[in-house]
């Protein structure tokens, strides 16, 4: 890879206009990629696009104060359609998302979402079978998704992501913030090697959604989302760290396998709504609604995911979470295969371990309900937990198809339930120091294990 720059207003791009710059953008990045690679600067200002295509070897330089801001129009986000540098090809596609044939047909489905060149997949900045790539920001900085509408996206209002990959190697994504994402502010596919630091995400849907994936780290990352901060599954070794994650769903929606979560502030009600619970005519002005009147609350810590969408390889489990602050979170883990989930049916989870977590303000129980021929084993070690008021007589948890559930040193606070872990199956179950604020109280499993919890 060589060392050029090349600015984009050297190739007519011109800043603070309504007219769109895809054109002037993408020939600087081509110029640059035919010349062996280097970096495509973007400089202060305001630049219309629809979709641009990063290639190999290419930087994309957001410098202070610069914005690129997606058209409205999803039409404008086609134009690999016609590239002639680097032609997609077969790729192309004209399949609408329809979630319910992909699940009824798991075949076209791993098809479907191999299909780089689908509408659904459509991006801000799209990078296809392109190696050492990044999107580099400067204070400031900003992909805009604009909340771009489109009656024929996923639920007939997403439109394309802020960025997307299928099948790269070695990104680096840092420093930038993208704003009202009108599908995931990133979707990562069949990719490898993945750095993403100092990017924060604002509104929109999911902050980063990683499909079959490996080597991935995200860190040091600001995640305020109408939908799942970090989700995807299929992934092998994710190390998530040093981030703060606000949603309106699900902080982690994820399945994988060598999973780490550490250093994390993960907590609730999101400072964005989530957009699902918007009018059709909210979704399709664009205009900002306000929170009141829409669900901004966090469902879950942890939710486990595994649909027909990708296939899973590898055994999904080791998955660590650790040392965290959690506030106002409804739930810590929602894990059920009982068939009822669409989004977990596919390859059962084997491990989960919380600890070291300090939580204020759980309102659910924790579910925890596994595969009969791969049963779960759950930990919970070194965890001082609230439950927030008017949620004082949940169960804890409730658990079926597991190996072993244990519980080390773990303090509950204003829990005054009669059932700490209610069972639907049998499993060993191993409690040592647990500590509650009510004296002589105890907990029994629908298995009939009788615990003793000790006043704090």
């Amino acid at each position: 890879m060589k060392n050029n720059t090349v600015n984009i207003l050297d190739f007519g791009a011109a800043p603070n206009t309504s007219q769109l710059q895809t054109e002037k953008i993408q020939a600087a990045i081509d110029s640059c990629f035919e010349m062996g690679g280097g970096t495509v600067v973007v400089p202060e200002g305001t630049f219309m696009a629809g979709g641009i295509r990063l290639r190999s070897g290419i930087t994309l330089h957001l410098q202070k104060n610069a914005i690129l801001k997606g058209s409205r129009n999803p039409e404008d986000y086609f134009s690999y359609v016609t590239d002639t540098v680097e032609p997609l090809g077969d790729l192309i596609t004209n399949a609408k998302w329809n979630r319910a044939e992909i699940l009824e047909n798991k075949d076209s489905a791993y098809e479907f979402f191999r299909t780089a060149g689908s509408r659904w997949n459509n991006a801000l900045i799209r990078a296809v079978n392109a190696e050492n790539i990044s999107v580099i920001g400067e204070e400031g900085s900003v992909l805009d998704g604009s909340d771009c509408f489109d009656e024929l996206g996923e639920e007939n209002y997403r439109g394309p992501h802020c960025i997307g990959m299928f099948c790269c190697k070695n990104i680096r994504l840092d420093g930038y913030t993208i704003k009202d994402s009108a599908n995931w502010a990133h979707s990562i596919f069949y990719s490898e090697n993945l750095s993403v630091h100092n990017v924060t995400v604002l509104a929109g849907h999911d902050g980063i959604h990683t499909m079959v994936c490996r080597n991935i780290t995200i860190s040091d990352c600001h995640f305020y989302t109408g939908d799942d901060c970090v989700a995807g599954f299929s992934n092998i070794n994710l190390l998530v760290k040093n981030c703060e994650l606000n949603s309106a769903c699900s902080a982690m929606r994820l399945g994988g396998t060598n999973v780490v979560v550490e250093n994390c502030h993960i907590y609730g009600p999101c400072k964005y709504l989530f957009r699902g619970s918007l009018t059709d005519e909210e979704k399709r002005s664009g205009a900002a609604p306000t929170l009141e009147g829409h669900r901004n609350n966090m469902l879950s810590v942890f939710t486990y995911y595994s649909d027909f969408s990708v296939p899973v390889e590898y055994q999904p489990g080791n998955i660590i979470i650790r040392n965290c602050d959690i506030d106002y979170a409804d739930r810590f883990l929602h894990f059920n295969f009982s068939g009822n989930e669409m989004w977990q049916a596919n390859r059962p989870l084997e491990s989960i371990r919380f600890e070291n977590i300090n939580a204020t303000g759980i309102s659910m129980p924790l579910t925890l309900y596994g595969d009969k021929d791969t049963p779960v084993t759950f930990e919970l070690k070194n965890a001082n937990i609230s439950i927030r008021e008017g949620a004082e007589n949940i169960e804890f948890m409730h658990a079926a198809n597991y190996a072993s559930i244990k519980l080390q040193n773990v303090k509950i606070h204003n829990y005054k339930g009669d059932t700490l872990i209610k069972t639907w199956s049998d499993g060993q179950i191993e409690i040592d120091k647990l500590v509650c604020d009510i004296n002589e109280n105890q907990y029994i499993s629908a298995a009939q294990d009788v615990f003793t919890c000790e006043p704090i």
